[in-house]
C-alpha cells in the first residue's frame, strides 16, 4: 500500500488521477453521457501506456473516472431533474424540489458531502475485506470457480430489471457472443462462418463501446426535441455546517453501509443501492411525508449509498475476478487488456495493481470532494451544451477508439453493430449488465470447466459431490425459483 501511495504521488500518476476524476464528474453531470461510456472510450488510450507502469497508470485513470462519474450525476439530477447517471435517480426526488424552493446550493452541498462520506466508508471495507476474500477464493478448484461464475451470472440476471427471463436471455446472448474465434479451453477455431476476421473472436473494446456509447448516442438522438426545465444558477453556500453533519451522521453511516454491502453483490449496482438506502431513510425518518418534496435526508441517503457501492463493487472484482457492476466489468476487461489475470491470484501475482486501485479510490474521493465544492457552480452550466453539438463529437471518439485497437475497420463495424443491438435490447427492456458480464465471464467459466473435466477424466460428478459447488448450485437454483414462487404466491 505504501509503494502504491508513493507511485500515486509522482507527477504523472497524480495528474492522471486529477484528470480522471474531473472528467468523470463532468461527464456524469451531462445528461446523455455516462461513466461506462467514458471508461469504455478511454480503454484504447490506456492500451498504449508504457510498460512497466502501464497497468498501474491505466487503473489510476479508470478508477478515478469511476469515482467521479458516480458523484457528478447529482448535479444534473438536482438542477434538471435528469440523473446524469442512473445511480443518481433517487436524488432527483428530493434534490430538484429543494433546488426549486430556492436552495440549489444547499441540495448540491448535501449531495457532495454525502458522496464523500459514502466513498470513504466503502473504501475502508475494500481494504479490510479484499485480501481475506482473495485468500479464501484461492482454495477454489476449477469446478468450484465454474459454479461461482454460474451463480454470479444467475444473480446478475435475477436482479437486472423486472423480468428474470429477460436477464437470463441477455446473459445467454453475451455468452453466445464469445463463441466465434478460438475456444479458451481447446484453442480450436469455431463459429467463424467462413469469415476469416472472426478467427480472433469479437474484441472486448468494440463491444463495450458499442453497447454503452453508441447505443446511448442513438437514444439521445431520438430525444433531441426534449428540453427539461433548467436551473443552472447556483447561489448560496455549498458547505455543510457542523450542525448538519451531526443531524445526518446516522443517516450517512447507515446509507453508506447499505451501499457498500449491496455493491458487493454482483450486478446489482449503484441505482439499487440508492433505492434501498432511500427507502431505509424514509422508514427511519421522523418526517417521512417530506420525502419526495425536498427532504434533505433523502438526498443524503441516495448519494451516500450510490458512492458507497463503488468500493463495495470493487471487492469481488479484485478478490475473485467477479465484477460487481457494469463499470466493474469494463475494469475487468482493462485488466485483461493489460495482460493481467483477474481472479483470486491477482493479489498474489499483481498486488501492486490491487493496492494502486485501493489508494486511487481513496485519493479520488478526496479530490472529488474538493473539486466539486469549488467548481460545481461552473460545471452546472455544462448542462446547457446543445446535444446536437456534443453527440457527433462523441461519435468521432467512438470510431477512433474502436479503430485504434487493432487498426482495422472490422472493429468499427462490430462497435456499430453492438450499438444498434444495445439500443434495441434497451428498447425491449432487456438489461445490458447480464450481457456484458456474460461476455466477460463465459470464457473464464469455459476454461475452468475444461480444466475440471480434464482432472476428473470427463466426469461432471464433482459439481454435486463438492460441498462448495453444491452450495453455489443450490443458491443459483434458488435465485431462479424465487421469482416463480413469488408470482404463484401473488396469483394465488
Amino acid at each position: 500500500m505504501i509503494d502504491a501511495a508513493q507511485h500515486l504521488c509522482e507527477p504523472w500518476p497524480l495528474f492522471l488521477l486529477m484528470l480522471g476524476t474531473s472528467l468523470g464528474i463532468i461527464v456524469g453531470a451531462v445528461p446523455g453521457l455516462t461513466g461506462a461510456m467514458l471508461i469504455a472510450l478511454t480503454l484504447p488510450l490506456t492500451h498504449q501506456m508504457d510498460y512497466p507502469n502501464g497497468a498501474l497508470d491505466a487503473m489510476i485513470l479508470l478508477v478515478s473516472m469511476y469515482v467521479g462519474s458516480i458523484s457528478g450525476g447529482l448535479i444534473s439530477a438536482t438542477l434538471l431533474r435528469m440523473p446524469g447517471t442512473p445511480a443518481s435517480m433517487m436524488t432527483t426526488l428530493d434534490g430538484y424540489p429543494l433546488a426549486q424552493r430556492g436552495q440549489p446550493a444547499r441540495a448540491l452541498g448535501l449531495g457532495i458531502s454525502a458522496s464523500f462520506v459514502g466513498g470513504l466508508v466503502s473504501w475502508v471495507f475494500l481494504v479490510l475485506l479484499s485480501k481475506p476474500m482473495a485468500d479464501l477464493s484461492t482454495n477454489l478448484g476449477p469446478f468450484e470457480f465454474f459454479a461461482l461464475v454460474l451463480m454470479a451470472l444467475v444473480l446478475i440476471a435475477s436482479v437486472s430489471g423486472k423480468s428474470i427471463t429477460r436477464g437470463i436471455f441477455s446473459g445467454l446472448l453475451g455468452a453466445a457472443a464469445t463463441l466465434p474465434g478460438a475456444s479458451p479451453a481447446t484453442g480450436e477455431i469455431r463459429w467463424t462462418f467462413g469469415y476469416a476476421k472472426l478467427a480472433d473472436g469479437l474484441s472486448l473494446l468494440p463491444v463495450l463501446i458499442g453497447l454503452f456509447a453508441i447505443s446511448q448516442i442513438i437514444k439521445e438522438f431520438t430525444q433531441l426535441d426534449q428540453s427539461p426545465d433548467r436551473l443552472t444558477q447556483v447561489r448560496g453556500s455549498i458547505f455543510m455546517s457542523w450542525r448538519d453533519w451531526k443531524q445526518q451522521a446516522v443517516n450517512l453511516l447507515r446509507s453508506s453501509l447499505i451501499g457498500t454491502w449491496i455493491g458487493i453483490l454482483p450486478g446489482i449496482g449503484a441505482n439499487i443501492g440508492s433505492v434501498v438506502a432511500y427507502s431505509a431513510a424514509k422508514n427511519f425518518s421522523r418526517r417521512p411525508e417530506e420525502f419526495g418534496q425536498g427532504a434533505e435526508e433523502g438526498i443524503v441517503a441516495s448519494e451516500a449509498a450510490n458512492n458507497a457501492t463503488v468500493g463495495g463493487a470493487l471487492i469481488p472484482l479484485v478478490a475473485m475476478g467477479i465484477p460487481g457492476s457494469v463499470i466493474d466489468a469494463i475494469l475487468l476487461g482493462a485488466l485483461v487488456i493489460h495482460g493481467l489475470q483477474p481472479g483470486p491470484l491477482l493479489f498474489t501475482n499483481n498486488a501492486d495493481v490491487v493496492y494502486t486501485m485501493m489508494i486511487t479510490m481513496f485519493a479520488a474521493n478526496l479530490f472529488m470532494f474538493g473539486f466539486m465544492l469549488v467548481t460545481t457552480r461552473w460545471i452546472a452550466r455544462l448542462v446547457d451544451v446543445p446535444k446536437w453539438m456534443l453527440l457527433p463529437t462523441v461519435v468521432v471518439f467512438c470510431i477512433v477508439g474502436a479503430y485504434a485497437l487493432n487498426y482495422r475497420w472490422f472493429d468499427v463495424w462490430v462497435m456499430l453493430g453492438f450499438g444498434v443491438a444495445g439500443y434495441g435490447l434497451e428498447r425491449l427492456k432487456v438489461p445490458l449488465a447480464p450481457f456484458v458480464i456474460g461476455f466477460v465471464l463465459t470464457p473464464l467459466a469455459e476454461e475452468r470447466l475444461s480444466q475440471g473435466l480434464m482432472a476428473s477424466a470427463g466426469s461432471y460428478l464433482p459439481l454435486v459431490t463438492s460441498p462448495i459447488c453444491l452450495c453455489f448450485l443450490i443458491i443459483s437454483a434458488g435465485l431462479l425459483a424465487w421469482p416463480l414462487f413469488q408470482r404463484q404466491k401473488t396469483d394465488g
